[in-house]
């Protein structure tokens, strides 16, 4: 299926790793220029030369509040500007409510409320002054049905539903669609790392990392977790000329994980 993305300028944030980086390989297959986004400059710099001259990278934090601007204003400049945006920096812990501080609530709101939204008033209208866009932001089926895992991680991922939501509707009439995504388990180094998820769920649980891997793994109807080449796919759709009449919409891509329709 030709996805009319040749040359579209593309920001992708969080892509050092996982979701974000296979979203970054994505779009260059289909002959997208991207800027790839993270906190450390050492991945994405070996990132950018494997993709090669259609990627190029800044190393920013999107918590801060004046990263929004330098990375809008770097695709501006070295790009032209940009047609693309996927929010998909995040990261989360195993943390019980009852030891979550204010500061992990104020850092994750942060994170997956504030740094999207700063992106995505930057972006917007810049889109709609270029006559249109694509805006996907990747949040999670635990936005959609809180986890226990942490609830401060759930409740912002919510959050940012309803953000995209309220994007969507502004600017839909100015051919800027905005959707999300949200993946359920993903085999990424978020969960498979030294000290990720699974190590974190197996120290509180007192059992075996493999055995938290394969309770997790039960839980979804398909029997396994999805890897972060699923995911692009699905964002890398959205991103399309394919995806001309969707905007609004939460994309569940969890193997069935969450047992509602919407």
């Amino acid at each position: 299926m030709e996805l009319g993305l040749q040359g579209k300028l593309c920001v992708v944030t969080g892509a050092s790793r996982g979701i974000g980086l296979a979203t970054a390989h994505r779009l260059v297959q289909e002959e997208a220029r991207v800027l790839l986004v993270g906190r450390s400059e050492e991945p994405l710099r070996a990132a950018v030369d494997e993709l090669g001259e259609s990627a190029d990278y800044i190393a920013a934090d999107v918590t801060d509040p004046d990263a929004d601007d330098r990375i809008i204003a770097t695709c501006a400049e070295q790009m032209g500007g940009v047609d693309v945006l996927v929010n998909n920096a995040g990261t989360s812990s195993v943390t019980p409510l009852d030891e979550l501080t204010d500061e992990d609530w104020r850092a994750q709101y942060e994170l997956h409320v504030l740094a999207p939204m700063r992106l995505m008033r930057r972006a917007a209208v810049r889109m709609a002054a270029r006559g249109g866009g694509r805006i996907v932001n990747v949040t999670s089926s635990s936005g959609k049905r809180p986890s226990l895992t942490n609830a401060a991680y759930s409740v912002t991922k919510a959050a940012q539903l309803s953000l995209s939501r309220l994007f969507a509707d502004v600017y839909a009439r100015e051919g800027v669609l905005v959707n999300a995504v949200a993946p359920g388990p993903v085999a990424s180094e978020l969960w498979l790392d030294e000290g990720g998820l699974a190590e974190q769920a197996a120290a509180a649980r007192g059992v075996a990392r493999d055995e938290v891997l394969d309770r997790q793994a039960a839980k979804v109807p398909m029997g396994r977790f999805g890897t972060p080449e699923e995911i692009a796919d699905v964002i890398v759709f959205l991103c399309s000329a394919r995806a001309g009449y969707v905007t609004g919409a939460a994309w569940s891509a969890d193997g069935g994980a969450v047992a509602i329709i919407i």
